[in-house]
């Protein structure tokens, strides 16, 4: 498995395919292997997908106030140096996305193509997501992870989102279940409080191709959020996915035909880096 060094923390990373490469980053909780499972890119494309700090084999956790976009787009960047690779499309879900967002307006010029899929985070952070992130990590300390699980289940937030979204139900149990869950409990409450940028101002900045996909009915990413990134960010193209929790193999059939679509119109081959 690849590894790269960076503060004393080895960081895991996967790595597919050959040509113009697309680095995507999963969102809060998963892992690269997540977004292998998901995403299969034309021919051409070179998928790449780094394990943030405090998710999936990247490790030790590092310094908790280290927690925040900031950081884990410096590492996404720091990958990019390692592995010699001067410019590339960048792309993320959720939390990914908003890593994503955070390069294309800190590391302009590494970034030539910006792919945001169901985005949680603004320019101020969701507080609806802070307090539901907050009281799982409050439920795993008091309880432990196993024990919490089942205290989670029979809660009001975990009743309501699994009536309104499903999909967004199991991907919460999943934290649980996270055999670091206690290691790594300070993602739950830093990151939810931290946001890619402050002020939309700076999204209209963004001058490379971009695509905003967004769901409906999906209490943590909101489908409006997409709207408002799509809306901001000069040409952005923005496409509504069918939701995971109605047609799972249809969302990711949706997902791949519209990424795929996007990176073929705009990166064909490599001189466009």
């Amino acid at each position: 498995m690849p590894f790269f060094s960076r503060d004393n923390i080895e960081f895991h990373y996967l790595d597919r395919g050959d040509g113009v490469p697309v680095f995507f980053q999963h969102g809060l909780g998963g892992d690269a292997g997540k977004i292998f499972a998901l995403l299969a890119l034309p021919p051409g494309f070179r998928l790449l997908s780094l394990d943030c700090r405090a998710h999936g084999k990247t490790g030790p956790l590092g310094p908790a106030d280290e927690l925040r976009f900031d950081s884990m787009a410096d590492d996404l960047i720091a990958l990019m140096d390692s592995l010699q690779i001067a410019h590339a499309v960048l792309g993320g879900t959720s939390m990914g996305a908003g890593v994503a967002l955070n390069c294309a307006l800190r590391h302009r010029r590494r970034v030539v193509g910006l792919v945001l899929l169901r985005p949680a985070w603004l320019d101020v952070p969701n507080e609806a997501n802070v307090e539901l992130f907050s009281f799982i990590a409050r439920l795993i300390r008091y309880h432990g992870p196993h024990s919490a699980l089942e205290v989670f289940k029979k809660s009001e937030p975990c009743l309501r989102i699994a009536k309104e979204c499903p999909d967004a139900a199991e991907s919460l149990l999943a934290l649980f279940l996270d055999p670091h869950a206690l290691e790594t409990i300070d993602r739950l409450e830093r990151i939810p409080r931290d946001v890619p940028n402050r002020g939309r101002s700076q999204w209209r900045r963004i001058a490379v191709p971009t695509l905003v996909l967004a769901t409906r009915g999906d209490p943590i990413h909101p489908y409006e959020y997409g709207q408002a990134l799509a809306q901001a960010i000069r040409g952005a193209r923005f496409e509504q996915l069918t939701s995971k929790s109605t047609n799972l193999a249809q969302y990711t059939a949706d997902l791949n035909r519209c990424l795929g679509d996007f990176l073929q119109s705009h990166f064909r081959s490599e001189s466009r880096l």
